[in-house]
């Protein structure tokens, strides 16, 4: 483990509001916090053939500023070939209650070397510095470990990492590596005996005393691009994994089966009283809603499915949509998720979540935009693309990805990046031309989305060379990374 700079004594919560600790005391307080000013974006060069670090980019979205929609800062890591990732907090909302906790570090785990970094936002959160970073010789070492994913911190102070599989990239040594406020390594954080079948992303609700997890796939698998046959060899998951918490036993294996194929993201709803949540499935291509029953396990049911399209010149005769990420807006009214392949992004409102509403559809990329070699094919035999607009002059590349939805609700933002090595399969020009950030305004009245025509982060036009921007996070914390308990 090395250490770059000095601890330095806790102090207020960085972007917060309360004087109690970090975060807001419910999601409902959180949605009248401040508008957001900054937004840190994981950026890669790992994969992209530039032998160049990965680096934090903070991106400016202040509206008044005059450095609106650009870069304004690039953190570089110490190291080549990390492919940063997901990110998360040190402590966030769960620690609201502690006056001594501080949301101050940026948890960056690094998806293909294995370290995971510990960046200060306070001292200067325009310009964040490296704090120190978990070297992954000693993971592997004191747990078994590697491939971190998703990163949580706890009421405790502690912080939580998915990890997707062993050195050798089996998903078989998979599990939680339990970090503590330092960021020392403590321990495995499952029982023994008790890892899942495969890792990815992991939500816990307290009140329900439940930690529920994804699987996406072996690492010996997805690191080389995505094969069909890896499927069927059983390299890739479609289970859900329940545990308890904060015991760390595996109370429940829950089989998705084919509708359920590679359940990536997982949000409960905000409210921590809540007993359900969702799950999408990537390759089916299905939002699944999961919710406790009276005996107390766990069951789930598929709320929208997302159709294959019938498509001509492409690897496969269909195409599936591939939702790759989602969200949930704080007052648990809105999901927000997107088509990677298709290039949509949709809007849904869930009051009733066992019958999610489309309320808001838009185009922003996707491998069926005009001009496109690739057509989607209708009943009776002709072709059909999509219109994706230009925004201030530029095409938009590859199909959207992560998102993240300020506080208010009201803007949306996403990135086109999902993993190197499948970029370079399905979307090849963004190795070329970089991906970009884009924004969309929100109509939380009516619903509906429309493109906001003065924002548009061009990571093609980097200093060293296009890059690939992956998840975003603001200072103050946000929708995807906080939790209530």
């Amino acid at each position: 483990m090395a250490t770059e700079t000095k601890v330095v004594s806790n102090g207020a919560g960085n972007g917060c509001c309360k004087s109690s600790g970090p975060g807001y005391a419910t999601p409902l307080a959180a949605m009248s916090g401040p508008s957001e000013k900054l937004i840190y974006v994981t950026a890669l060069y790992a994969g992209t053939g530039i032998e160049k670090p990965d680096y934090l980019a903070t991106v400016d979205v202040d509206p008044n500023s005059p450095t609106y929609s650009s870069v304004i800062h690039r953190l570089p890591m110490p190291f080549v070939g990390d492919e940063l990732h997901h990110s998360g907090w040190n402590s966030c909302s769960s620690c609201h209650g502690d006056a001594s906790a501080d949301r101050r570090y940026l948890v960056l785990p690094s998806l293909v070397s294995g370290r995971i970094y510990a960046i200060d936002t306070k001292e200067n959160p325009r310009a964040p510095s490296l704090y120190k970073y978990v070297d992954p010789k000693e993971i592997a070492e004191k747990t078994g470990l590697a491939f971190p994913h998703t990163a949580h911190c706890l009421a405790s102070g502690e912080i939580l990492v998915s990890c997707l599989g062993d050195e050798e990239g089996n998903a078989k040594g998979n599990g939680f590596l339990l970090l503590d406020s330092d960021f020392n390594i403590k321990k495995r954080w499952e029982k023994p005996g008790h890892s899942p079948l495969f890792g990815y992303d992991f939500w816990y609700q307290p009140r329900h005393k439940t930690m529920i997890s994804t699987s996406w796939g072996a690492p010996k698998a997805f690191t080389k691009g995505f094969d069909l046959q890896h499927v069927a060899d059983g390299l890739y998951g479609s289970h859900l994994h329940v545990y308890s918490w904060p015991g760390g036993e595996m109370k429940q294996l829950i089989d998705l089966g084919e509708t359920g194929l590679l359940p990536l993201e997982i949000r409960f709803l905000h409210d921590p009283s809540k007993d359900t949540g969702f799950v999408g499935s990537a390759l089916s291509s299905n939002m699944i809603r999961f919710f406790k029953n009276s005996d107390e396990t766990w069951s789930h049911e598929v709320v929208i499915s997302v159709k294959p399209l019938k498509v001509e010149n492409w690897i496969l005769p269909e195409m599936p949509g591939l939702i790759t990420d989602f969200l949930i807006s704080l007052d648990d009214r809105f999901m927000y998720f997107v088509n990677w392949l298709h290039g949509d992004i949709r809007q849904y409102n869930i009051e009733d979540p066992k019958n999610p509403v489309l309320t808001g559809k838009i185009w922003v990329g996707g491998l069926l935009q005009k001009g496109s070699p690739v057509k989607a094919v209708k009943e009776d035999g002709s072709t059909f693309q999509f219109d994706v607009p230009q925004i201030k002059g530029k095409s938009l590349r590859g199909g959207p990805q992560m998102i993240q939805l300020s506080l208010d609700g009201k803007r949306l933002y996403a990135t086109n990046s999902l993993f190197s090595a499948w970029d370079r399969q399905f979307y090849p020009g963004i190795m070329e031309k970089g991906s970009h950030i884009i924004q969309i305004d929100v109509d939380t009245d009516k619903g509906g989305l429309s493109i906001n025509p003065n924002f548009f982060v061009d990571f093609g036009d980097e200093p060293e060379g296009p890059a690939l921007a992956h998840e975003m996070r603001y200072p103050g914390g946000d929708c995807t990374s906080d939790i209530w308990i």
